[in-house]
């Protein structure tokens, strides 16, 4: 038990100046077993680690650990966390959870035999708290840790304390809302940056950015999805064929699975099966018509956020594909998105419909009211044409 304090301590020492994220906020920090999910290198140690030096400081009480470390090869979490907690212990930090082999059932059983225990585990966006007989859905408070938004990125450029506002403030605030904002900063000047490598938070970390998403997007199919979703090693290439061909054609107005089935070289059904592991490890987003949903033939496949779109050199990318994808992701993760018609790009809730523009060319019979316009080229809208940049302050 000491050397995992040591552990803990040293990892402590070393946190340097974490940002505080969004999703501290959020969390119901009172209940008993808390699950954080989020896809591979998007900060979820770091975010534990934050969480035990703001509430405990050095104290006994709250201990940090590694599912990775051999010692739970030979040693049950359900007995550990008996030993921690009969010596005092009150808060147990549990990191890379899916790597123990039983999680669910023995969180269960943790969760049933020490009710003072609180236990906070984090894990890959691909685990499900639901594995065969295994539920722990009714005992869970299950929350998601996302990359970070533009108004974090802001937020960590500037030293500013920017606050989030819903999508119907912006809808109906958001010419005023810019106008505050601007009297303190121009988003405008940050914004090609957080496009480019704001969403990870390797850029904090004095690294090759590139090489370091790299690294993490390979070992989210390598690792992430053939160890979660039980696929066998032999398919990888066709995996990472599938990624490639979806990145490059990301673009493209619709989705043709036949086609991508061909390219592959893989099975409808396979197909349909793989996208949903690169959905569910952040590495796509999949869009549907209004009505529709998996395993529904999806109205278009893009890219999860846009820093991956810069770490993909095989084409130049458009604005329009940028501006989308940004779009998108600021707006999926709180709201229902469905592909929009010839009018709109995106239909968001049922009820707003977004036209992402690019060019002013695109801004059409404003009158119109019932089309919403998100241009990028402006720092202030007026009636329905909105900032782009306005749209992630969501979060």
């Amino acid at each position: 038990m000491e050397s995992f304090y040591n552990i803990h301590y040293h990892l402590l020492e070393h946190i340097g100046n974490p940002v505080r994220r969004s999703l501290a906020n959020e969390i119901d920090w009172s209940h008993n077993l808390i699950g954080i999910k989020g896809s591979r290198g998007i900060g979820k140690t770091t975010f534990l680690l934050q969480f035990a030096l703001e509430k405990f400081g050095k104290s006994r009480s709250c201990l940090y650990i590694d599912m990775n470390n051999f010692y739970f090869c030979g040693r049950r979490l359900v007995d550990f966390a008996g030993e921690f907690h009969n010596n005092g212990g009150r808060v147990l930090l549990i990191d890379q959870i899916f790597k123990y082999p039983g999680w669910s059932k023995e969180l269960r059983e943790c969760h049933e035999l020490y009710p003072q225990l609180k236990i906070i585990f984090a894990g890959s966006s691909v685990m499900r708290l639901k594995e065969g007989n295994d539920d722990l859905s009714d005992i869970v408070k299950s929350y998601n840790l996302r990359g970070f938004s533009f108004r974090e990125f802001l937020n960590i450029s500037t030293m500013g304390k920017f606050t989030p506002f819903t999508l119907e403030d912006i809808v109906t605030n958001h010419k005023e809302i810019a106008k505050n904002l601007m009297k303190h900063v121009n988003p405008t000047g940050f914004f090609d940056s957080y496009l480019h490598h704001g969403y990870y938070p390797f850029f904090l970390e004095k690294k090759n950015f590139y090489e370091k998403l790299l690294k993490t997007m390979n070992m989210m199919i390598e690792v992430d999805l053939l160890f979660l979703k039980q696929i066998e090693l032999k398919y990888l290439p066709k995996l990472r064929q599938l990624f490639y061909e979806l990145a490059i054609n990301s673009e493209e107005p619709s989705t043709n699975i036949s086609k991508l089935a061909e390219s592959v070289d893989v099975s409808r059904a396979t197909i349909m099966s793989y996208l949903k592991g690169l959905y569910e490890a952040r590495l796509i987003n999949i869009i549907y018509h209004e009505g529709e949903e998996f395993p529904k033939k999806p109205a278009r496949i893009m890219l999860h956020n846009t820093n991956l779109a810069f770490s993909l050199p095989m084409k130049n990318w458009s604005k329009q594909m940028l501006y989308e994808t940004f779009f998108y992701n600021a707006l999926f993760r709180m709201h229902s998105m469905n592909i929009g018609n010839r009018q709109c790009t995106f239909i968001a809730d049922g009820k707003y419909k977004f036209k992402i523009c690019s060019s002013k060319k695109d801004i059409k019979n404003t009158s119109n009211n019932n089309i919403i316009y998100v241009y990028n080229d402006i720092e202030i809208g007026e009636g329905n044409i909105i900032p782009l940049w306005l749209f992630g302050f969501l979060y």
